[in-house]
């Protein structure tokens, strides 16, 4: 409420809407400015204001306002759009491929090569091949949006996937949420899409530790002396780092200055827990010259999401009788075992892995996790030799150090 009457916006439209509906009321008063997402609620009638005289005025009957109306569909329908597209990466194809096995199976994936290599412009991308979101998971996004006083009053509904990008220096609380009145942070902001973190080694090592809970269990809880609040954060994470602290280890055309205990030590800021939950690893090199002169377009994310989606029914089916698991990478060591089952080839593959290639045990998990999603992604039953033999590639933090690789 301002000082001359008028109404200003407020935080949560949309969650007040749905509070008020589910207590049984007819209607709700509110901001012109917060009308557009209140109005994404049906079954309660949304009467907007510009001021206090005019409430009033509504109230006593002494004017008619009629109640705000959009139409969820069409709205539903103009905002799934996304601005970027795959086809505009020139070269990385391999990368591109990580990208859409992560994708496909809902694993978390760090890119590891020197700047300038495409690490953030490939990111950035990735929410363009997730399956379309749901009507029931824009809501919860555009909830969680509303409360943080993010939404715009030009914006009913989020209907992309998030994309949130915080830097380095970032905070626990601004990461997790905080504040007096526990706000949404960075892993609520980008539920039901892509978090990402560039320069991951940058990250304080606190805020780091803070990530594990809602990677496990798609949620944080946010306490206070007066109040506990648990906001959802069930997101994708997207990682990137440089292979060690000048960033051109593996750069061809330029010498790293960097020795090998710097290596070491800026390695080990990410710790063994977290690098334990993200599945794929990739290895991102500069783009040769020749693809980024040449012509060729590459697969726009419209293709690509197809067969995401594809692969993404193959795994609802598979799990719809649980009511944790909708994807590959939530499958725990029980699920692994019924639905990873692999040939004797495909053992001795992880066998070599593990002994030759200085593999770690807790790789063996996440290498039968991703085969299952690739062999998701090609329509085969049973994982081959060549869909492990693919997910082995995928490990490359877990390989034994050396340096010039």
């Amino acid at each position: 409420l301002s000082l001359d009457g008028s109404l200003r916006s407020i935080r949560g439209g949309l969650p007040i809407s749905i509070a008020v509906r589910d207590a049984g009321l007819a209607g709700i008063v509110l901001p012109k400015e917060n009308a557009k997402e209140a109005a994404m609620v049906s079954g309660i009638a949304i009467y907007p204001v510009s001021n206090l005289a005019e409430a009033i005025a509504f109230l006593n009957d002494e004017i008619q306002i009629e109640p705000f109306k959009v139409d969820m569909a069409k709205v539903f329908a103009t905002h799934q759009k996304y601005l970027l597209d795959f086809a505009d990466v020139r070269g990385q194809e391999h990368v591109k491929r990580a990208l859409e096995v992560a994708a496909a199976g809902g694993h978390n994936i760090i890119m590891i090569g020197p700047p300038g290599s495409g690490k953030t412009m490939l990111a950035k991308r990735l929410p363009t091949i997730l399956p379309n979101m749901t009507l029931e998971e824009a809501l919860e996004t555009t909830k969680i949006h509303s409360v943080a006083g993010l939404l715009s009053p030009d914006t009913a509904l989020i209907a992309t996937r998030p994309f949130r990008s915080p830097h380095h220096t970032i905070s626990d609380a601004g990461l997790i949420g905080g504040g007096h009145i526990p706000r949404p942070g960075e892993v609520s902001l980008a539920h039901h899409g892509v978090l990402f973190l560039d320069e991951l080694p940058e990250f304080k090592h606190n805020v780091l530790e803070v990530l594990r809970q809602p990677l496990e269990n798609g949620e944080v809880t946010i306490s206070r002396a007066t109040l506990s609040i648990t906001y959802p954060a069930n997101f994708m994470l997207t990682a990137a780092m440089n292979p060690c602290p000048c960033g051109y280890l593996t750069d061809p055309s330029h010498e790293c200055s960097c020795t090998v205990p710097q290596i070491q030590r800026y390695r080990s800021r990410i710790s063994g827990p977290l690098l334990d939950r993200i599945d794929i690893h990739i290895e991102v090199p500069a783009v040769p010259y020749k693809d980024l002169a040449g012509k060729a377009t590459g697969e726009t994310s419209q293709m690509i999401r197809q067969r995401v989606k594809r692969a993404r029914e193959i795994q609802l089916e598979r799990f719809k009788n649980s009511k944790t698991i909708f994807c590959n990478a939530h499958m725990q060591t029980r699920e692994i075992r019924s639905y990873c089952k692999i040939d004797e080839q495909s053992q001795e593959l992880l066998r070599l892995a593990i002994t030759r290639l200085g593999l770690s045990a807790r790789a063996y998990d996440r290498i039968l996790k991703v085969s299952r999603t690739i062999a998701d992604l090609e329509g085969d039953t049973e994982i081959k030799p060549q869909h492990v033999s693919e997910a082995i590639q995928y490990r490359t933090l877990d390989r034994e150090f050396t340096v010039g690789i």
